[in-house]
């Protein structure tokens, strides 16, 4: 095992410059409860692109360096130099999960006992060729999983399985998701067929409405068709779901989903109310796809809310029960329900090319990145 590693960091300096760079680090001895694992695949997540590029304006993107120490530099408008003040002069590490080999184990009995072993990890700075953690960060796979597989072990399905959590949680019955033909969309549908949940797929193109018909959707509501509107207040009712899961963020979609569900709220009401019905409706803001301003109409009454949901954020409020029960299911099911599907494998260096940059940073479904360290 080497005693260095490459790692990818993304800085903001004071003069309003994005610097992203592939530096080298020592490997730390992993304490008593830790492990070190050599990453052998990591996703590029939308998540992962909000610490990479910031809130660079990456059309100014330079790139120098050499190809085995890539560096990347963009502007960063006046805008986002204040809404990133608190990172300003930090180099950060990115990459929030990741799969490999167990190399290196503290004292403890739970560290001892990954030894050798393939694991998924979350904890964050997965861009790496190795990465010390604590042994409760990482998830042992099933004999056979291999890296690639385990690598989207933790955003995406902790993700997807959240949503239908929170469902429970909440006392709703249904789900309403919006880009719904990507990975993380295509695992919440393989999950609701088999837990015999409603989901209705919001997505934007014919192919994608498509695909996901071919996965067994019974719900598909495709946004740029023609009675849009419509469509949606159809599968809102014959759903009856009153809970969505908004990976967009900007714009009228979660005004548009308030509405439908509100018109098959009003249509089992016994009396007229000018205020609107009484059913809750819930929208969450879990993707920023779209980082413009979000628009609400309010021809959906008083019973409703917009907010905003994280992962972190709901596992704290879950418990720890709840949250190993999730965990097992995972890593049970991570090569049929949880698995994910890549477009293109790079090393770290090419992973700071343009003609890699320009892809992954469009964030299109169907175009997820795997970083291979070893590559």
């Amino acid at each position: 095992m080497s005693t260095t590693s490459r790692q990818i960091r993304s800085e903001v300096s004071q003069d309003a410059v994005l610097r992203i760079s592939l530096v080298e680090t020592d490997i730390p001895t992993p304490a008593a409860h830790e492990v070190v694992v050599r990453v052998e695949a990591a996703p590029i997540n939308p998540s992962d692109l909000g610490l990479l590029f910031g809130l660079a304006d990456m059309t100014t993107a330079r790139f120098s360096g050499t190809p085995d120490s890539p560096v990347v530099e963009a502007d960063v408008p006046a805008a986002g130099m204040r809404l990133m003040e608190g990172r300003v002069g930090q180099s950060l590490a990115v990459g929030n999960e990741g799969a490999g080999t167990v190399v290196a184990a503290g004292e403890s009995d739970e560290a001892q006992a990954l030894l050798g072993k393939t694991v998924g990890m979350f904890g964050g700075d997965m861009y790496a060729d190795y990465r010390c953690l604590p042994a409760a960060f990482c998830l042992p796979l099933k004999d056979g999983t291999t890296a690639e597989q385990g690598a989207s072990c933790f955003v995406n399905p902790m993700t997807a399985l959240g949503m239908t959590e929170t469902m429970d949680m909440e006392g709703h019955t249904a789900l309403v998701h919006t880009a719904a033909a990507s990975n993380l969309g295509q695992m919440l549908n393989r999950i609701c067929i088999a837990d015999g949940i409603d989901l209705v797929n919001i997505v934007r193109k014919d192919e994608q409405e498509t695909l996901l018909r071919d996965l067994g959707a019974k719900y598909v509501v495709n946004s740029s068709a023609e009675g849009f509107g419509d469509n949606l207040v159809a599968a809102i009712e014959a759903t009856g779901a009153t809970l969505a899961f908004d990976a967009i963020g900007g714009g009228r979609l979660a005004s548009q989903i308030l509405s439908a569900m509100e018109a098959v709220a009003v249509r089992g009401m016994d009396e007229y109310s000018r205020y609107g019905s009484t059913v809750l409706k819930q929208v969450y803001i879990y993707g920023a796809l779209d980082i413009g301003p979000i628009t609400l109409m309010r021809n959906f009454g008083f019973a409703w809310n917009v907010s905003g949901w994280l992962l972190p954020n709901f596992l704290a409020k879950a418990g720890g029960e709840r949250m190993g029960r999730m965990r097992q299911r995972v890593a049970d099911e991570i090569d049929t329900t949880f698995a994910s599907h890549y477009s293109s494998r790079v090393g770290l260096a090419e992973a700071l090319t343009p003609a890699a940059m320009a892809v992954y940073g469009r964030q299109a479904t169907g175009e997820k990145y795997l970083i291979e360290p070893a590559r």
